[in-house]
């Protein structure tokens, strides 16, 4: 089945939409070149379902208290009975924490999510800036846009200005009860640590979170924390799994518009990325850096936060290459990385 578009409009910010039964979707703003996320709204007799949260802007608050002021009655009013957060990331779980004040409902993750994100939020284990800056200065990146990346330090806890001290965890395979149907969680790596999407087969819809977009590709990056991690090669065999589903089922993703047809966009996904790895094989016939392929992968001018998204999905693909056997690994004794076909480097040998 072909990709179809059953909703064209969004709703505005502020409104809610109803995509299927007791299916309710929102769409937030984000202060970024891609500039909003799908959040969603599940009915229960026990109350509602939040799945997303949103970006940490006064905006999106003020969104949230105009929704939850005029939500549809349940048997038990407006209550908010979890807060589901499919990953770390800040539009997802930038204002988990102040809708759990609001509300007092829990909020429901994996344990990788919820360990990421105050492993990022402290700077601790790895994660932060400066390990990241330390890893795409051995990747090749010059001075100024390391520079560029450092005045941006803080900027998760910016997007998540508070964290959650408890929750609920979600393990692979649970089976949530929301309005009178099972919602399976969906575990996806490769994108984030433990990524949580939410299938339910009765009502044949998948919320999908940043795991299957229909236009854009998800974001697929090596981080400082996992320096040698295959992380598209994760990516590419948990977006397999979605072939399973039904043809039909509605995918609920958290950018671009709900669509059907999971087998074929999965097929455009991995022609992308095995498009975009054949290109950087051919340029390494010498040893190159991330750095220097940026122009490969990303043949257009980058602002900063695009800059550190790309370099993370251009280590990504070089490791992909390594692990297939593609490419060879070079490190100087100063730590700087490259990259090398294998046929080059035994022909130079």
């Amino acid at each position: 089945m072909l990709p179809d578009y059953p909703f064209a409009t969004p709703p505005a910010a502020g409104e809610t939409f109803e995509v299927s039964p007791g299916i309710h979707w929102l769409r937030m703003p984000l202060p970024f070149a891609l500039n909003h996320i799908n959040l969603w709204l599940l009915e229960d007799d026990a109350g509602w379902s939040i799945v997303d949260t949103g970006f940490a802007l006064d905006t999106v608050k003020a969104c949230w208290q105009q929704i939850l002021a005029r939500l549809p009655s349940t048997p038990l009013g407006g209550k908010i009975a979890r807060i589901i957060v499919t990953h770390f990331h800040p539009d997802h779980l930038g204002l988990a924490a102040w809708l759990q004040e609001q509300t007092g409902a829990p909020v429901c993750m994996t344990l990788g999510e919820y360990l990421t994100a105050h492993a990022v939020w402290h700077e601790v284990g790895g994660h932060g800036n400066q390990p990241m800056l330390q890893q795409f200065r051995a990747h090749g990146l010059d001075a100024d846009r390391c520079a560029a990346l450092e005045r941006r330090s803080g900027a998760y806890n910016r997007g998540v200005p508070s964290l959650p001290t408890h929750y609920q965890r979600l393990f692979g395979g649970d089976r949530i009860a929301i309005g009178g149907h099972r919602w399976q969680v969906r575990i996806g790596f490769g994108h984030s640590p433990e990524h949580a999407a939410l299938y339910c087969a009765e009502l044949g819809v998948l919320i999908s979170g940043d795991m299957l977009l229909p236009k854009i590709s998800t974001n697929v990056s090596v981080f400082a924390v996992t320096p040698l991690a295959d992380s598209l090669g994760d990516y590419l065999e948990s977006i397999d799994r979605y072939r399973e589903l039904p043809p039909e089922t509605l995918v609920l993703p958290s950018h671009g518009l709900p669509f059907h047809g999971i087998e074929n966009r999965v097929d455009a996904l991995h022609a992308h990325h095995q498009e975009r790895l054949q290109v950087l094989e051919e340029h390494c016939n010498t040893p190159r850096s991330a750095a220097e392929l940026l122009i490969t992968l990303f043949p257009r001018d980058l602002d900063t936060h695009q800059t550190m998204f790309a370099m993370g999905e251009a280590i990504a693909h070089l490791n992909r290459l390594e692990h297939a056997g593609r490419l060879l690994r070079l490190q100087d004794d100063q730590g700087r990385v490259r990259f090398v076909r294998k046929a080059a480097a035994a022909a130079a040998t």
